[in-house]
């Protein structure tokens, strides 16, 4: 066979597949008819068990590619019968009753919960969606999570992740302890300066205080200046705010210009980060489901089973939908042996049919599951 023969097989052999993956599935459907939705699982799991056995068993070379085929086949398939069946579901209700029920246009103004104090830069995201917000200081993340799920608050602030250090692993890892959904997501522009007291030289410095993440970001320039010692602090507006306290005149914060201002601080002039293009994606998040006009992000976490190609046959779902997976965050779960929550953010909007079968179908799989919003 020439080349150009083996080519046309293999664009006649892909059109049989096609044909019968619909031929597949309308089977599927009618074998499924009059038949309650458990036993229908039931059914579907036993067959498949002892397909992928018998692939095992009979075709050992190539089992392993094969095997990936019909589990992405199986998945398609259930996809498939789950929007036969529709979605009356209790998620459904409660994204469609949050599309109803959202105002049309997002508030300019409301109490909002910020981690840190005055200068901090969940204080300055806030002020960018907010015209006329009313914030109230937390010291922890979590006291934001808290003051939102209590309802003391009706917003909260919180940096999600950085362009150039990755995650805020702290606020992935009190997610799963909390009720709360995303109504918003903003990214800052992130210019980190060294504040000193006025007349303070580089030279002179000897200790730098600031936030970890604020650290991460100006690692090459501590590493290049290893005689001065860092220190760890909740919020690099509070470091600022240390500065601007001390008696020292050898201390330096890596903070923000709003806190050079604020605390009558000065700027050395010179570049401490890492990359110009630095910014940090902050999450506000309320207690009750909100969807404004124009969302089109969603975030879900959830965890998966222990089982070979489990993550795939998830992201396979997105796949077949032509969703845009923006990133996938998995941190282990306290008190457990190996097992970790996935999150997961997609373009995609609620107000999509397709979508809300989808996370319908993920949140009746026998796992832990959680949508947090859809969001603008």
């Amino acid at each position: 066979m020439t080349q150009k023969e083996s080519s046309r097989r293999i664009e006649e052999i892909d059109h049989e597949i096609a044909k019968l993956v619909e031929e597949r599935l309308d089977a599927s459907r009618q074998a499924d008819e009059g038949i309650p939705a458990s036993e229908i699982a039931q059914k579907c799991r036993r067959y498949e068990r002892g397909f992928m056995n018998d692939l095992e068993r009979d075709y050992k070379d190539i089992s392993g590619y094969e095997r990936v085929l019909f589990q992405a086949l199986f998945d398609m398939s259930h996809s498939y019968k789950y929007t036969m069946y529709g979605t009356k579901t209790e998620l459904a209700d409660r994204i469609r009753e949050a599309i109803e029920k959202t105002p049309k246009i997002f508030p300019s103004s409301g109490t909002i919960a910020c981690q840190g104090i005055e200068g901090a830069y969940s204080q300055i995201a806030t002020d960018k969606i907010f015209a006329n917000a009313n914030i109230m200081y937390f010291k922890t993340f979590e006291g934001v999570f808290q003051a939102v799920e209590s309802g003391l608050c009706e917003y909260g602030m919180l940096p999600i992740e950085n362009s150039s250090y990755g995650s805020v692993t702290q606020v992935y890892d009190l997610m799963a302890g909390h009720r709360f959904h995303i109504a918003r997501d903003y990214k800052l522009k992130i210019n980190h300066q060294l504040l000193v007291k006025p007349g303070t030289e580089l030279s002179g410095i000897k200790e730098i205080f600031s936030h970890s993440q604020a650290i991460g970001q100006c690692s090459h320039f501590l590493k290049d200046n290893p005689q001065i010692r860092i220190n760890v602090v909740e919020n690099t507006a509070v470091a600022a705010r240390m500065v601007a306290d001390s008696e020292r005149n050898d201390v330096a914060a890596i903070s923000s210009a709003d806190c050079r201002q604020l605390y009558g601080l000065s700027s050395i002039p010179c570049n401490i980060m890492n990359t110009d293009h630095n910014y940090t994606r902050f999450i506000c998040i309320t207690k009750d489901l909100r969807i404004y006009p124009g969302a089109s992000k969603t975030s879900i976490m959830m965890t998966l089973g222990h089982k070979p190609g489990a993550l795939a046959d998830t992201l396979a779902k997105f796949s077949s939908l032509g969703l845009n997976l923006t990133k996938i965050e998995s941190r282990p779960i306290a008190g457990s042996d190996f097992e970790f929550m996935f999150y997961l953010d997609f373009e995609a909007s609620a107000y999509s049919d397709e979508v809300v079968k989808l996370l319908c179908q993920l949140d009746a799989e026998p796992s832990d599951f959680a949508y947090l919003g859809t969001y603008i």
